[in-house]
Parts: C-alpha cells; structure tokens; sequence
C-alpha cells in the first residue's frame, strides 16, 4: 500500500500568483515546508491540508489526492 499523498499545490500557486513564501507565511509554517510539500516529500498533517484548501478556497481532495491526478491539457481532450 503507497503512503504517497499527491498535491496540487504548485500549480494552485502559479495559478493565484503566490509565492511559496507567501504561502508559507499564510498558513504559519516555514517557506521550506511547501517546497517539500509540493515535491511529495513531505506528507501534511491533516490539519495543515484543511488549511491549505481552505486558503486556496477549495475542497481538500482538489489539493491533495492518494492517487496521481490527471495531466491537465493531456491527450485524452476530445477536439
């Protein structure tokens, strides 16, 4: 069984124009913390993932999944 929780925090900050530090400093952790959160290196606790979907303004499981998420723009998109 994988323990591998995956995220979509990067492209979640690229797509609001926020840095990590900002990020950082938003949710009260260190700006190192999201880099190994956005690398997969570091699992959340659950209560830091509610913080972070809640800053971002969405449900959880948009930010983190047990599963890869899909590529966005990949082939599967019908013409």
């Amino acid at each position: 069984m994988s323990e591998t929780i995956y995220n979509r925090i990067a492209m979640l900050r690229v797509e609001r124009g926020v840095s990590r530090r900002e990020l950082a400093e938003a949710l009260g952790v260190h700006y190192q913390t999201i880099g190994y959160l956005e690398r997969g290196e570091y699992s959340p606790s659950l209560h830091l993932a509610l913080r972070i979907a809640e800053y971002f303004g969405v449900p959880v499981e948009v930010v983190f999944s047990t599963a890869p998420f899909p590529r966005i723009g990949g082939s599967e998109q019908s013409a």
